[in-house]
């Protein structure tokens, strides 16, 4: 019988991850070692018994046969937080395409060296009366700072130093001599940094809807009888999904189990951590990027230790390690930023569900506008549907005006601004009530339309919008189709063919040109840099500190200001213009969220979208606040043109310091594939895989062509697609790639890969 041989590594924290140990499997743990298993093995000249977690198994050596040791035992404790860790890498690996040492290194907490937070007291030596007399000497001795802290003790038994040093002002020295003279001393105590930092202030629980009720009823009911499932909450906006999360992990506690709920910007941490945290108080905690790296470790340190039992962040924060996970929330599921853009490239939506897996857990989805793929499957019953219908408040959804800028041009208006929204604009803040303007800038590559009639420059291959170059050109990012820009419109014949350049700071100074008194607020990537912004931002405008607050997409993502009666949505089509399969659901997304943000108290809220559109099909069923109505004609779209979900899409991304390497490379790898070019694809062309039927599934290849920023810092970027019905197909073809790579020794080249890619290169 063959050999069997498994990759270990001994030491899990980050410094030592760039090295796997091998070691034999003996014959009676053949049938029962898997990957991520915790195993025991002998380790070092002294063959002392260590623990190990096993990365890979597979029968080639790497070393001398004869000097390798053997696998002891798996470990006899059950399976524990590391063990599912490793677990979850391999299958990061096997789905993503990356290496085992990337994938721990990203489910993995960072262990780092940071110094451990230290709380020190001073605590009193000395008796009351006895600190009384040295007060007066203090105090004759003109001894300021020591006579304060003396004064202090005569009522305290302990301060906290910090205290004494910050309010006090009492100098570390002086601290130091009345330690010597034994009259204190300082007592230092570790503690886990806590990066909240909110007041408590108790709300009343809102009773829940027959609806909420009944979703609550049937996820607990599934989990009791330990069949946990995934929902899908498909609730318009302002109908309670967060109500209905809160009471499920107020279940998943009373019963022993955490939670992690997701979401997709960290400028909704802050709105989101204050309801959780008013309801749950300090058992509640924050991951994202704005901690520091001992932030990051003693929020993990605390998950493992249980003082804390419920994880607030972005997809990152999915790799918590929580001993026994009973829910994984994702709310606003459809956020394109849920998918990472770093290797490797996952989903945080399939992430959670093999972690949900690996710890018999619950996962709850929920949006006002379901991703296409999350709702093909709650409609292929995949996943439990449920819908909310109703606003919580008892408030209708807003009253929606769609304005078509071609008219407002051809009648003599080039305001960013149309009349509409400037004469609501003007009533809202001579009512005293708040607006939010929207710069739907999302997808913005250089697209060309027309201001006239609308019309976009589109690929006629792949039906999504060709990007401009500085060379005059306009190319397709997907197959490379390019053409010459045209001086007028290919519709119309208008010279008012261009691309669009606005930003907010523009935004902010023509509204001042209209309104000189508005106050504004400002948010975008400019002014949000810092570690606190998004909470200040957020914070003066729910205070009402300004009138209209003026952002990007951040600011239409499940925020709620009661106040806010008025949204205008500038330029709403800009994303339809994106080179991307996606930009009509992503369109669809963002104008719905936007117009959601209107009339979420007990105000009416009234949105204006502007668009040179207005007939798309994506505007027409935001304006209408119909999910139902746009997802039944982009699924045909998507399943006519095999994207993503009808099919899967596998991008093969080529990174070369030279052009003519890269693109050499780009062809080979697309041959190497054994894919065969087209739309209908023709199966494997240069061998058919083993396996399964979903091995054997037609596939099809789209370029190679450069990607749609060809070069950056010097490093030029090519890509192809792989389209298939068959994850599974997609995933060889990967592991197929990989092992050709391997063969090639690249140096001045780099491959990665990306799964059913949220955003085109």
């Amino acid at each position: 019988m063959a050999e069997l041989y498994a990759d270990v590594i001994v030491d899990i924290s980050h410094e030592k991850l760039d090295k796997c140990f091998q070691y034999r499997v003996p014959e009676r743990l053949r049938e029962t070692l898997e990957t991520g298993m915790c195993v025991t093995i002998p380790f070092g000249n002294g063959n002392r018994l260590i623990r190990g977690y096993v990365t890979g198994l597979g029968g080639s050596c790497n070393f001398d046969p004869a000097r390798i040791k053997e696998i002891r035992d798996i470990a006899k404790n059950g399976v524990g937080v590391e063990d599912k860790m490793i677990a979850l890498a391999a299958w990061l690996r096997r789905n993503y395409g990356c290496t085992m040492i990337q994938a721990l290194k990203t489910v993995l907490p960072a262990k780092q060296s940071v110094r451990k937070l230290e709380h020190r007291t001073i605590e009193r030596r000395m008796t009351r009366e006895e600190i009384l007399s040295l007060l007066g000497e203090s105090e004759r001795k003109s001894q300021r700072a020591k006579a304060r802290l003396l004064r202090e003790l005569l009522d305290q038994e302990s301060i906290p130093r910090e205290w004494v040093t910050g309010k006090l002002g009492v100098s570390p020295q002086t601290i130091s001599s009345l330690e010597k003279a034994g009259v204190i001393r300082v007592v230092s105590s570790s503690a886990f940094r806590n990066p909240v930092k909110l007041d408590r202030t108790e709300e009343s629980r809102k009773a829940l809807s027959d609806g909420q009720q009944e979703i609550v009823r049937k996820v607990m009911e599934d989990f009791d009888s330990g069949k946990p499932d995934t929902y899908l909450i498909h609730g318009i906006t302002g109908s309670g999904k967060t109500e209905v999360y809160m009471q499920l992990i107020q279940e998943m506690l009373s019963r022993g189990r955490q939670a992690i709920v997701l979401i997709p910007e960290i400028a909704l941490t802050y709105q989101t951590l204050l309801r959780f945290y008013r309801r749950f108080g300090d058992r509640v905690s924050v991951m994202n990027s704005t901690l520091s790296p001992g932030e990051k470790y003693d929020q993990c340190e605390r998950a493992k230790r249980g003082e804390i039992d419920i994880i607030i962040g972005p997809r990152s924060a999915l790799f918590t390690p929580f001993p026994d996970i009973g829910v994984i929330v994702m709310d606003e599921e459809h956020e394109g930023s849920y998918k990472s853009e770093a290797t490797p490239k996952y989903h945080a939506r399939e992430t959670a569900l093999e972690v949900a897996r690996l710890h018999g857990a619950s996962v709850v989805l929920g949006s006002a506008t379901p991703s296409m793929e999350a709702y093909y499957r709650a409609k292929k019953g995949e996943y439990q549907l449920f819908t909310l219908r109703e606003r919580l408040t008892g408030g209708q959804l807003p009253r929606v005006c769609t304005v078509d800028l071609r008219r407002e041009l051809r009648e003599g208006n080039r305001s960013i601004f149309s009349r509409r929204l400037q004469e609501l604009l003007a009533d809202r803040l001579e009512k005293g009530e708040q607006a939010i303007l929207f710069l739907n800038r999302r997808g913005y590559a250089g697209f060309i339309s027309c201001r006239a009639c609308g019309h976009v420059m589109k690929c006629p291959h792949c039906d999504v919008s060709l990007s401009e170059h500085k060379n005059g050109m306009l190319v397709c990012h997907y197959c490379g189709f390019r053409v010459k820009k045209p001086d007028r419109c290919p519709e119309c014949g208008s010279g008012y063919i261009s691309g669009f350049r606005a930003g907010t700071q523009q935004i902010e100074e023509k509204l001042r040109e209209l309104f000189p008194t508005v106050r504004t607020l400002r948010m975008d990537a400019d002014t949000t840099r810092t570690k606190d912004s998004y909470e200040q931002i957020l914070s003066a405008f729910a205070n009402e500190q300004a009138d209209v607050l003026i952002g990007t997409q951040m600011i239409v993502k499940g925020h709620d200001f009661p106040r806010v009666t008025l949204v205008g949505v500038l330029a709403a089509d800009i994303s339809l213009g994106a080179d991307d399969y996606r930009a009509g659901e992503k369109t669809f997304q963002l104008l719905t969220q936007a117009v959601g943000r209107a009339g979420r108290g007990t105000l009416p809220g009234e949105a204006v979208i502007q668009t040179y559109q207005p007939e798309h099909y994506a505007v027409a069923y935001a304006e209408k606040q119909d999910y139902e109505g746009f997802y039944s004609e982009e699924i045909l779209y998507r399943e006519m043109l095999g994207y993503p979900p009808a099919a899967h899409m596998l991008a093969v991304q080529i990174f070369s310091r030279d052009e003519e390497g890269g693109r050499r490379l780009a062809e080979h790898l697309a041959a190497e594939s054994g894919v065969g070019r087209g739309p209908a694809g023709n199966g494997f062309s240069a061998g058919r895989p083993p396996g399964g039927a979903g091995l054997q599934a037609p596939a099809s290849l789209i370029g190679p062509a450069p990607a749609s920023i060809g070069r950056i810092n010097d490093i030029f970027r090519f890509v192809f697609y792989v389209k298939c019905a068959s994850y599974d197909k997609l995933v060889y073809i990967k592991d197929r790639l990989e092992d050709k790579i391997q063969l090639l020794s690249l140096a001045d080249e780099s491959v990665q890969f990306d799964f059913d890619p949220v955003n085109t290169m």
